[in-house]
C-alpha cells in the first residue's frame, strides 16, 4: 500500500520530503509530479525498482530511462556533452525537456539502451522535484507515468494512488501539474533529432 504525501507545490514541507527520500533509500518506488506530468522515480542503482517500472509500463529493453538531475554538475558526470550540445541544453534548462546522450561509466548498464549505450537526462523546473533531489543528493531514476492502454499520462495524485496502490511505495501530491510529457531530443547521432514532441518548445532543435 502506497503512502500518500500531500505537499505544498512551491514550498514543500521538509519533513514530508525527508520521509519520501527515506522510502527511496530503502529501495522504494514513488510517483511524483514534475513540470511536465507525473513520473515514476527510484534510486539510480535500484535494480528491483527498474524491473518494477518495466512491469508497470510494459517496457522493453530499448526504452530510454531518464536520470533526473538537480544541476548541470550532475549531468556532466552521467553523459558525454560536446560544447555545442552543452550550450544548446543549457539554454532551455531547467524545463520540460529530456535529452538522450551517450552515457558515461557512472550510469548502471541495465539503464542503458542496449545498442546506443545512451540514457535520458533532464533538469525539471519544479519545486517539489528540486527539494527531493537536494535531500537525496544524487540523480533520480525516472520514467513518465504513462500506463499501458492510456493515451495520456496520469496527472492526479489520488487517481495514481487508487490505480497503483499495490505496486508503489509512495505518491506525492502537490496539486495540479502538467499533463504533457517532456519533449525528447536525441543527440546520439551528433545532431539534434526530436524523438518526441511534448511540453517543451521543439523549435530550438528542429
Amino acid at each position: 500500500m502506497a503512502r500518500f504525501f500531500d505537499v505544498h507545490p512551491v514550498d514543500p514541507q521538509p519533513r514530508s520530503i525527508a520521509q519520501v527520500v527515506q522510502i527511496l533509500r530503502e529501495g522504494g518506488l514513488i510517483a511524483y509530479p514534475t513540470d511536465s506530468c507525473y513520473a515514476l522515480g527510484a534510486m539510480m542503482g535500484n535494480r528491483e525498482a527498474l524491473d518494477r517500472i518495466r512491469q508497470i509500463r510494459h517496457l522493453d529493453d530499448k526504452h530510454h530511462f531518464t536520470l533526473v538531475c538537480a544541476e548541470f554538475a550532475q549531468l556532466g558526470q552521467l553523459v558525454e556533452m560536446p560544447n555545442d550540445v552543452f550550450r544548446a541544453i543549457k539554454a532551455v534548462t531547467p524545463g520540460p525537456y529530456t535529452f538522450i546522450l551517450p552515457a558515461t561509466r557512472e550510469v548502471p548498464k541495465r539503464m542503458l539502451h542496449p545498442k546506443k549505450k545512451s540514457v535520458g537526462v533532464r533538469i525539471p523546473d519544479h519545486s517539489v522535484v528540486r527539494a527531493l533531489l537536494r535531500e537525496l543528493g544524487e540523480p533520480l531514476l525516472s520514467s513518465t507515468l504513462l500506463l499501458p492502454g492510456d493515451e495520456d499520462p496520469l496527472t492526479d495524485g489520488w487517481e495514481i494512488k487508487e490505480r497503483l496502490d499495490n505496486v508503489l511505495d509512495a505518491v506525492i501530491d502537490a496539486g495540479e501539474c502538467g499533463s504533457e510529457p517532456t519533449t525528447v531530443v536525441d543527440f546520439t547521432s551528433g545532431a539534434a533529432e526530436i524523438a518526441r514532441y511534448g511540453a517543451g518548445d521543439p523549435s530550438r532543435f528542429e
